[in-house]
């Protein structure tokens, strides 16, 4: 489809206005009014709607950078049936708060369903492997972030020690440093950055690096730290996302980031067998001691 994974299909027709002749506009501003029903229209009565003809309406599905109108129609399908919006639907200083709710997570719902169509498995699947690895040897699994990645790091730390895991979450530069420092190569180094051009940990994942340990990188494609995570034995978890690093404090991605935490998480309990689960259920049993007033 042409344009880059951070920019979803009606925000790429919106686009693109400005640049199609005037009678292809009018067949971009049908789309915009109701997808669903485009995507659901005969030719015949998407020309009428639009007043163009019928070749119009297939060059128009060209311009945006699709193959014809049945593919463009197929795509338009498949996302308006995954039963959430998918414009990136930026909040404006008016809107009420019944409007922010909608817009707010409405974008969260878009990029996770994204996400789960664009991740590939066997990156997660060598993620999970080489977690299980060091787990089973007594090896150290140690995440660090700065910021709102820091935050990310403190949760995976807490879900895989409940794992019964040898891990530390680290957020301050100085203390990853060392920390990065006495990494061995039966250690894995999990680096989480929204924007992946933090000087810090750019240097923390060259650490670990030298050291031997298995890196695993938490960021967006194509920034600095991902093309650390590219070479031979280190593994790379791609989240793309729409938000503008630059200019607002992360919340998709940090959402994104959380539920690769969960799926590391998940996969490597499960990898770990059946002798975890008593110890978790042991684990509860003592929590609820503590947690919840007992009944009367």
């Amino acid at each position: 489809m042409g344009r880059g994974v951070d920019i979803i299909m009606l925000d790429r027709i919106r686009a693109s206005i400005p640049a199609l002749p005037p009678a292809e506009q009018r067949v971009a501003k049908l789309v915009l009014l109701d997808p669903r029903s485009f995507a659901s229209m005969p030719v015949t009565e998407l020309a009428e709607r639009s007043h163009v003809s019928k070749p119009t309406v297939v060059r128009f599905c060209r311009s945006v950078g699709y193959d014809g109108l049945a593919d463009f129609k197929l795509k338009l399908a498949g996302t308006v049936n995954e039963g959430v919006p998918f414009v990136h639907r930026s909040v404006d200083e008016d809107d009420k708060p019944g409007d922010l709710i909608v817009k707010v997570i409405d974008n969260a719902v878009s990029a996770l369903l994204k996400y789960r169509n664009d991740a590939t498995g066997h990156t997660f699947e060598r993620a999970m492997a080489a977690l299980v690895t060091t787990a089973q040897q007594g090896g150290r699994v140690e995440f660090y972030g700065v910021g709102n990645s820091g935050i990310v790091a403190q949760d995976a730390q807490h879900k895989f020690f409940r794992l019964g895991v040898n891990t530390a979450a680290m957020s301050d530069g100085h203390v990853q440093v060392m920390s990065a420092t006495m990494l061995k190569p039966a250690d894995c180094a999990v680096v989480i950055s929204n924007s992946g051009r933090s000087q810090d940990l750019i240097g923390v994942a060259e650490i670990a690096q030298r050291k031997g340990a298995t890196l695993i990188v938490i960021t967006a494609s194509g920034s600095p730290l991902a093309n650390l995570a590219l070479g031979s034995g280190q593994i790379l978890l791609a989240a793309n996302h729409p938000e503008d690093f630059d200019r607002y404090s992360p919340m998709v991605s940090r959402m994104l980031h959380l539920m690769i935490i969960d799926i590391l998480t998940t996969g490597v309990a499960l990898r770990l067998g059946p002798g975890l689960r008593p110890v978790l259920q042991e684990i509860k049993r003592n929590l609820r001691t503590r947690r919840y007033a007992q009944p009367e």
